[in-house]
């Protein structure tokens, strides 16, 4: 059980104060105040038989502590008779190694607590809970306030990420169009960069609906003064969605233009085999007529016969080679 839990406090009017260490001692504190107090517990990847011990204290729903053991949930917002749950994806974007790292976090409100279920290593809340035990007048409107936080929290790295790959985005959209870049595994770099979009965006699109649902209000154990805030959310959300849809279809236009450049390079290289193919058959085809050695052949006894011959597979060469050149073959 140690392991699971990696934070249980108390807070009474936005305050950290000292408590019962175990959660159940500290839950029935809260409940018992009536003053706003409440429990905030952290978990991280617990298993199904540490989190049926916390979820019979906290009366959690069978299918929310499912889905909150399971991960690999979609973002999700679902009311339960005794509990809100919500569930977030978490990204992380790390540039050295280009590539997307995802997490997720569980959320559940309840009367007189909040409870936070980590999953992976990028859904971290231990600098979001130092920050807000620095903002009592935050805290003090109890789990609503850690829930927006949370929320926030979550977003906001959304943005970051879209925000670092857009960056490696504009770096890869000019090595595409490089001069001498045409045919370099391009198509494959920009493949490899969707399936980060598509990590992104599997986080970002699932979570609108739930957003809109949740500042809209109405939902239990969300107080009404958080709704502004779960607003501001919820139009972050969009900007991020929409940033990542941008890019998305921003790789399609640089994957259709890299096909198109390569379509075109190949064409220029067909003309520049072409013309040299048609270079090289003019002097073997003179040089298969006068090898055929047949007696009677013209000037084929006379002394200037061999000069002439490889004479005329010159200038027809030379000829041949200006006419492409000025047309762009060579």
């Amino acid at each position: 059980m140690a392991r699971m839990i990696v934070h249980c406090a108390l807070y009474r009017a936005g305050r950290r104060i000292e408590g019962p260490e175990d959660y159940s001692d500290a839950l029935a504190a809260a409940r018992a105040a009536g003053d706003g107090s409440f429990v905030w517990i952290g978990l991280f990847e617990p298993t199904a038989e540490e989190l049926d011990l916390v979820s019979t204290e906290f009366s959690l729903h069978p299918l929310a502590v499912e889905d909150a053991v399971g991960a690999h949930q979609r973002p999700k917002v679902e009311a339960y008779q005794d509990s809100l749950f919500v569930a977030l994806k978490t990204v992380g974007y790390h540039p050295g190694g280009h590539a997307v790292t995802t997490g997720e976090v569980m959320i559940f409100v309840g009367d007189g607590y909040v409870m936070t279920v980590r999953h992976g290593a990028d859904s971290p809340l231990g600098e979001l809970r130092a920050e807000l035990e620095q903002q009592p007048d935050v805290l003090r409107y109890g789990p609503s306030a850690v829930l927006h936080s949370v929320c926030d929290t979550v977003v906001d790295g959304y943005l970051d990420v879209a925000t670092a790959l857009q960056a490696d985005l504009d770096e890869l959209e000019a090595d595409v169009f490089a001069p001498g870049r045409v045919g370099r595994d391009t198509a494959g770099r920009i493949y490899g960069y969707k399936r980060q979009l598509v990590a992104v965006r599997r986080a970002t699109g699932p979570l609108v609906e739930p957003m809109l649902r949740l500042e809209r209000g109405g939902v239990p154990f969300v107080r009404p003064e958080a709704l502004p805030y779960l607003r501001d959310v919820a139009d972050h959300l969009a900007r991020a969605n929409d940033q990542v849809e941008g890019m998305d279809r921003l790789l399609s236009d640089i994957l259709s233009a890299n096909l198109a450049q390569v379509s075109v390079q190949q064409n220029n290289d067909m003309r520049k085999i072409s013309a040299w193919a048609a270079l090289a058959a003019v002097p073997t085809m003179i040089a298969g007529v006068y090898g055929m050695n047949f007696e009677h052949m013209p000037e084929l006894h006379q002394p200037w016969g061999y000069p002439a011959a490889v004479g005329l597979m010159v200038l027809v060469c030379a000829v041949l080679h200006r006419v492409f050149k000025r047309h762009g073959w060579l």
